[in-house]
């Protein structure tokens, strides 16, 4: 009874007192905001799945709008959707479902295939630097020969000049480093530079990141260099990653390779 008639005389104060009903307004504000905060942290929380597919989404559209844009530059202000896009290159993203990075042989396993029409030797990349070529697939997933495997072999150049190389790994050095080889004596090689990929192969576009040089040595020979090359990418913590498909590749690969008659 005392509830009933204290919350009966809180109210007529309220009413009557315009300070009464202001101060009153004000803490029910305060109390739905923060209830409402906490109910849009915990929304936000676990739409964290969705938002960050949608932010890899645009990520790949913006990602291929780098790479056409010397193809097809009038291209980019009409479409920006890579997947039906008019220029030289097609992004797909995936999730890794499997990575390996322990052996001298390593693989990631990728959660697209020829369903998604996926197919071998096509650049996998993330948004700091180069992962892999995929060198297998199924109807649903494609395996990737990743850059910590001996058998892996990328064109690649300096980005002060245009020396090429050949990136591989030696399956001793660390996840972190990997080596670029055959650059020449008199490439302007400094501590700390970038090295691209080089453009000269039909997989990856030219320009894309794939570390610093952190030490340098010429061979036996004395003709060129071997560099270690500290990756960008952290090979062992990989999530989301974009496929790249060159769509001239075939051409390319016919000219360079006639069939003979």
């Amino acid at each position: 009874m005392f509830l009933l008639l204290f919350i009966i005389s809180l109210g007529l104060t309220i009413q009557s007192h315009s300070y009464h009903r202001s101060k009153f307004i004000n803490s029910a504000n305060f109390l739905t905001g923060g209830i409402y905060e906490s109910a849009s942290g915990i929304s936000d929380y676990f739409d964290l799945n969705d938002q960050n597919e949608l932010l890899v989404e645009e990520n790949r559209k913006l990602r291929s709008q780098i790479f056409n844009f010397s193809d097809s530059i009038s291209s980019i202000t009409s479409s920006i959707d890579s997947v039906s896009y008019n220029g030289r290159y097609r992004i797909q993203s995936a999730k890794v479902i499997n990575n390996n990075y322990a052996s001298s042989k390593n693989y990631l396993t990728l959660n697209k295939g020829e369903k998604d029409d996926i197919k071998e030797d096509l650049g996998v990349i993330t948004s700091r630097g180069i992962v892999g070529i995929i060198d297998n697939t199924s109807n649903g997933y494609s395996r990737v020969l990743s850059i910590l495997n001996t058998k892996s072999r990328i064109n690649a150049q300096l980005k002060a000049s245009n020396h090429i190389g050949s990136l591989k790994w030696d399956g001793k050095s660390p996840a972190t480093t990997v080596q670029l080889t055959d650059i020449s004596k008199f490439a302007p090689v400094k501590d700390g530079d970038t090295i691209i990929t080089g453009g000269q192969s039909t997989i990856f576009p030219k320009g894309v990141p794939i570390g610093t040089i952190e030490s340098f040595d010429l061979d036996i020979s004395g003709d060129t260099y071997t560099i270690q090359v500290k990756l960008f990418n952290d090979m062992t913590n990989l999530s989301h990653v974009y496929i790249i498909e060159n769509l001239d590749s075939e051409e390319i690969k016919l000219l360079e390779n006639p069939v003979d008659e």
